[in-house]
This record gives C-alpha cells, sequence and structure tokens, in this order.
C-alpha cells in the first residue's frame, strides 16, 4: 500500500507542468553602471521563461534589436513608461535596446539557454555609439 501512494505521488509531481521564471530588469535612470541603464543588462533563462521590463523611471521602454534576434523568434517592442512582460521560447541571444536612450548605451542582452544559435551574429550586428560598445562587452563575457 505504501509503495502504491509513493508511485502515485510521483506520478502527480511529474505531471504538473514546471513552473517558468520571470526575471525582472528595471529600466532607470541611473544605476549601478551609470546613466540611463537596464538593471541587470545580462540575464540568463531558459526557454519558456519570461523577462519582465520593468518601467522603474518614466520616459524608457524595451525593444528588440534587429539582427540580434535568434532564428524563429519575434520581435518585440514596448511602450514609453510601461512595463513589458516577454516569454523567450527560441534558444539564443536576444539583444534590447531603449528606443529614446539606444544610442546613449541603454542596451541589454537576454541569453535563453544556449547562446551559441545566434552569438556570432549577435556579435557582428552593428549598432550606434555607446550601445556598440556595451554590446560588445556583455557579448564578449559569454
Amino acid at each position: 500500500m505504501k509503495t502504491l501512494l509513493l508511485a502515485a505521488a510521483a506520478l502527480a509531481v511529474a505531471i504538473l507542468p514546471a513552473t517558468a521564471a520571470d526575471v525582472q530588469v528595471k529600466m532607470l535612470n541611473k544605476g549601478a553602471k551609470g546613466m540611463m541603464v537596464f538593471e541587470p543588462d545580462l540575464v540568463k533563462v531558459q526557454p519558456g521563461d519570461t523577462v519582465t521590463f520593468v518601467a522603474t523611471d518614466p520616459g524608457h521602454d524595451a525593444q528588440s534589436v534587429p539582427g540580434m534576434l535568434p532564428g524563429g523568434a519575434q520581435p518585440f517592442e514596448g511602450k514609453i513608461g510601461k512595463d513589458l512582460t516577454v516569454t523567450f521560447t527560441q534558444p539564443g541571444v536576444y539583444g534590447v535596446k531603449c528606443k529614446p536612450h539606444y544610442v546613449m548605451g541603454m542596451v541589454a542582452v537576454v541569453v535563453v539557454g544556449d547562446p551559441a544559435p545566434n552569438l556570432e551574429a549577435a556579435k557582428a550586428a552593428k549598432n550606434p555609439g555607446k550601445a556598440g560598445k556595451l554590446f560588445t562587452e556583455l557579448l564578449g563575457s559569454l
């Protein structure tokens, strides 16, 4: 009887859906690394997890960077001053920018599972000003 109960409990746990993680990234006027930043600016998640870009300070948005998305991934674009939650399903590297502060270097990288599918393409993507320098640093750390 005890064995039957243990088996039933194990089966019940096995068929429950896995709980996906939600990571929060703040959009800030000033953070630990300076002015106009995402904090943290490098996030590692698993396929199916979500990242919520939190409009902690006004005047920011979060949107994907063209040329810095894995194959099959959908681009995303939030609204100024609003939180944005994105579910990441495709493994690889995602570039994220705040459109108004992009040239100032307000960028972030989300790595979903294995970065390999598009890491080299993301490194080769052209980005203006300080954004390009920060992306080089972030991607170089992977």
